[in-house]
């Protein structure tokens, strides 16, 4: 096996499978125990990721436990941990600003470097949060769950605001359910019957509309012809972000929590009139994991409905190509390692 160790800030490496000697000070050795399945680990497997080098250990979503801790680290042996996947180099101008999810040299776990879908891994501490309380199961799920809150707090939109999410995959489910929990309407609009319909039966979103010919009609009759007070795109689709901004209420605000290798036009008059926010949402920070941890810990996040598929490490290469092929059913796939 793999891992990756960041030595000091801004330089990374991928060194052989850890053993059991203590890490270099401030980072902590991690036993791997689940691991989740986003849509670009997909990408990944199937080849068609323009920004990596091959071969490449995939793994962002992931929980663990403590084995060994370097010094001048709090983490004790045996303590159950979240992963933070995004690696900072803690110097550039995001960093200086405390945002370290947008740094100019980020290193992603699985994306920009080997990840964690493997036995052990050594992180820097700062990137460990403690997951007592949860089970490390759940633990796997916080990353893309944090996601979601993150785009929701960057809305900066107040308690009661009607809010649509586009694009209901497990990235625009978990914006959606932190919406909910900071107080908002949710309208959710997909393209999928079988996501809405998820969505309306298992997690209690009881207004959906599907994408196609008069969904903006539907949605601008939802709002009584206002538009939305904040409206999230999850999609990964640029007709969709382009169609998005004509369903913001004026005074609104538009997130995009999907990135697209595209350039986005709209109409500059209808942006201005509306005094239009457009906010850019990346990954997520600590205070988006603690906010996470805390909702799963008070019950508000129904993580057994998320957590539709499991499979061991051993048996995840032919799972991976069989849920490349069919998503039917599913939302989020956790490896058991």
């Amino acid at each position: 096996m793999k891992a990756v160790i960041c030595q000091e800030p801004g330089r990374l490496e991928v060194v052989d499978r850890p053993g059991p000697g203590a890490p270099p000070e401030g980072f902590a050795t991690v036993d791997i125990r689940h691991v989740g399945i986003c849509g670009t680990d997909y990408h990944i497997f199937e080849g068609k990721h323009p920004f990596l080098e091959y071969p490449r250990i995939m793994g962002h979503e992931l929980s663990g436990v403590v084995a060994a801790s370097g010094s001048g680290t709090s983490l004790r042996p045996g303590t159950p941990v979240i992963v933070n996947p995004y690696l900072a180099c803690g110097t550039c101008v995001a960093c200086r600003k405390a945002k370290p999810n947008c740094c100019t040299r980020i290193q992603v776990l699985g994306v920009h470097t080997d990840g964690g879908m493997c036995e052990r891994i050594v992180v820097p501490e700062g990137n460990l949060y403690p997951a007592e309380g949860l089970s490390l199961r759940d633990a796997a799920m916080v990353e893309f769950l944090a996601i979601g809150a993150h785009a929701v707090r960057r809305s900066l939109a107040p308690a009661g605001s009607r809010a649509l999410v586009v694009g209901i995959g497990p990235i625009g489910l978990g914006t959606a359910i932190f919406a909910r929990i900071a107080g908002h309407d949710v309208t959710l609009l997909d393209t999928s019957a079988e996501r809405l319909a998820f969505a309306d039966e298992r997690l209690w979103f009881g207004v959906g509309v599907r994408a196609g010919e008069g969904a903006n009609a539907a949605l601008m009759a939802l709002s009584d012809g206002d538009g939305f007070d904040v409206v999230f795109d999850a999609t990964g689709h640029a007709g969709s972000i382009r169609n998005g901004f004509a369903l913001v209420a004026h005074g609104g605000a538009y997130v995009l929590v999907s990135v697209v290798k595209d350039d986005i036009a709209f109409s500059d008059p209808e942006f201005h009139k509306r005094e239009m926010m457009l906010i850019g949402s990346r990954n997520a920070g600590r205070a988006d994991f603690e906010h996470v941890i805390a909702s799963i810990r008070s019950g508000l996040v129904p993580l057994d409905a998320l957590a539709t598929h499991t499979t061991s490490l051993d048996e995840a290469p032919a799972a991976l190509a069989r849920w490349s092929r069919d998503k039917s059913g599913l939302i989020k796939a956790i490896v058991a390692v």
